[in-house]
């Protein structure tokens, strides 16, 4: 990662693993386009990375809406001709039972978490075939591939977002375009910040798992940009939560009595918090 001309574009960079996995290209001497929709906060990273030497720009990008990720990639052709890299990692986190998760939650985190990375694979491979070459990598979670109670709206949409990673990996590999999925575990991060729930405390909660990993945004930043340069689709950055999910594949009786388990405690946490607040 030496090169000053590769050029990579990343969702959701104004804050957070965006902004971590911006900043590790920008100091390796990429050229970076930041794509948000917290514009103030987006020019702030912006500096940063100019400040390093990058040929960095903001663009607006509502990854729910159509027009502003084909703005994106309008400007970064008008800009630089094309791009090596698009990072589809803008995500929202969202929690609840399954009968009390409001409709209108479970369609504000599909249209953002699963239709989002839509859009930007859809607009992406459509260049990338032209060049003949690129790389998709798409931020899911370990949520993808093992499911915790009571998530399953975030859960269901990360799971999509590694089965299209999945499809894409074979379906774009004739056109010489690399697919990666990424798939971490809990980080520290300002993911909460965005999370719906029906739950009082949920965000507080969220917050303090996040808190308690050994590891921030930049080291996972860092991980997958190595991994990238490999061409690797996989990349689980947490070795715990990457045995979990092999012993899902190999051993799935202990796997689903673990997860039996899980659902009894939150059955019981719940119980408790209902004769708490009657």
């Amino acid at each position: 990662m030496t090169s000053t001309k590769k050029r990579i574009a990343i969702t959701g960079a104004a804050s957070g693993l965006g902004k971590a996995i911006a900043l590790y290209y920008a100091k390796a001497g990429w050229s970076v386009a930041v794509a948000d929709i917290q514009d103030e906060e987006g020019d702030k990273v912006v500096a940063e990375l100019t400040a390093l030497g990058s040929d960095s720009f903001y663009s607006h990008c509502d990854i729910t809406q159509d027009n502003d990720v084909e703005q994106l990639h309008n400007a970064i052709v008008k800009r630089w001709g094309g791009l090596d890299v698009i990072v589809n990692n803008a995500g929202v986190a969202s929690h609840g039972a399954i009968d009390r998760a409001s409709m209108d939650d479970w369609q504000w985190v599909i249209d953002i978490n699963l239709l989002g990375v839509v859009r930007g694979c859809k607009q992406f491979s459509a260049l990338f075939k032209q060049q003949g070459y690129g790389h998709i990598v798409n931020v899911a979670s370990i949520a993808g591939l093992i499911y915790t109670p009571e998530m399953g709206s975030y859960n269901a949409t990360k799971a999509a977002v590694v089965a299209l990673s999945e499809t894409l990996r074979a379906e774009l590999a004739p056109y010489n375009i690399n697919t990666s999925v990424v798939c971490p575990g809990f980080f520290q991060t300002n993911l909460a910040k965005t999370a719906r729930s029906p739950e009082p405390g949920v965000q507080e909660f969220i917050d303090r798992l996040l808190a308690s990993s050994k590891i921030d945004a930049d080291d996972i930043a860092a991980i997958i940009a190595k991994a990238v340069a490999k061409k690797e689709f996989w990349i689980l950055p947490h070795r715990s939560y990457k045995n979990l999910w092999l012993a899902k594949r190999y051993i799935p009786i202990i796997y689903q009595r673990v997860f039996n388990t899980m659902g009894k405690k939150v059955k019981h946490k719940r119980e408790k918090l209902l004769r708490t607040n009657t």
